[in-house]
């Protein structure tokens, strides 16, 4: 972390963990409601994520990822999670998922959690609380709060995951559409695209931006030309489909707003992250969200919005044994 950013960061906290919980919509998810069935669900949780990510920085990018896109399939229901079978090919072998990590974690979690509770902590619970777990892990504190009581689906198909999980390569107007799809608002696509503030990005979800974009042999013309430069020595073809950058660059480990003062510079990596320059809405958002507190309290809202996406409750879904499988 930045020295220069280690007072705006207290104060960014205190202002987004005291932010009020009475917008949330009623989906029928509870605060703590292990509380009684598992009192120590979340702490085994937190736990062995913090373990994991004090080993691999990389993790938080990976968690918030495999959440993000298991929300915007079947709703956040851990279909992301279940194995392909001689007869159906899943969700994580489409290929937007190809790249999601951490699914031997997941699986650590679970097993310790039926140790201690068996078939009562829902995989896509851990999935929610992993993500919140691993990105707080920074602030050695919860980012914010995350309603339980989500059950796990039982259907997890490729075709969907290539048709619901928005596009690298999409522009505004597509975003919007597949967000509001989700019930999510342009300001939660702003806000969440936040999230690129961690991680890194594969060369063949952004070179198209280099190389003969607009058929002139050059590159993405919204594309700052400096870091145009820096990107082809980095991505020397377009088939490269193992080599990562940075989402962020200079700060792709830290959970900030510097994914937006990037994107002023016309650094955005991805088509979809400049794509939130061409409209003024998300332009003036794009300038509010520069600020730490404004982000943060912005984001907690937004990713427990997307929390909430087409779950299951009561007695609908089951309980996985196993996260990687449908129970028998």
């Amino acid at each position: 972390m930045r020295s220069l950013f280690i007072i705006p960061l207290v104060v960014a906290l205190v202002i987004f963990l005291s932010a009020s919980n009475a917008n949330s919509q009623n989906s029928g998810l509870k605060d703590k409601f292990y509380k009684e069935s598992c009192p120590s669900a979340e702490q085994i949780i937190r736990n062995i994520v913090w373990q994991n990510v004090a080993k691999n920085s990389a993790l938080p990018a990976k968690f918030l990822r495999m959440f993000f896109h298991d929300c915007f399939v079947r709703g956040c229901d851990a279909s992301v999670l279940i194995d392909s079978t001689t007869n159906s090919t899943a969700e994580k072998d489409a290929a937007p998922n190809k790249s999601l990590a951490g699914f031997e974690i997941i699986d650590q979690i679970k097993s310790a959690l039926e140790t201690v509770c068996p078939q009562t902590v829902s995989c896509a619970d851990i999935v929610a609380l992993a993500a919140r777990d691993a990105v707080s892990f920074q602030f050695n504190q919860s980012l914010w709060e995350v309603q339980t009581g989500r059950r796990d689906g039982t259907i997890s198909l490729a075709t969907e995951a290539l048709a619901n999980i928005p596009s690298p390569f999409s522009n505004f107007a597509t975003l919007v559409s597949g967000f509001a799809n989700k019930n999510l608002d342009i300001k939660d696509l702003v806000v969440l695209s936040g999230a690129h503030t961690i991680g890194v990005g594969h060369c063949n979800f952004f070179s198209n931006r280099l190389y003969n974009f607009t058929g002139k042999g050059d590159a993405d013309p919204s594309l700052n030309t400096t870091y145009a430069t820096f990107l082809k020595t980095q991505c020397t073809n377009q088939a490269d489909n193992t080599t990562v950058v940075p989402m962020d660059p200079g700060s792709a480990l830290s959970f900030d707003t510097h994914y937006y003062s990037n994107l002023q510079l016309n650094q955005g990596l991805f088509q979809s992250d400049a794509g939130l320059l061409t409209d003024r809405r998300a332009v003036t958002l794009v300038g509010n969200l520069i600020d730490q507190s404004t982000f943060f309290s912005a984001f907690k809202n937004s990713i427990r919005k997307m929390g909430r996406i087409g779950v299951m409750i009561g007695s609908s879904g089951e309980i996985r044994k196993n996260c990687r499988a449908i129970n028998s």
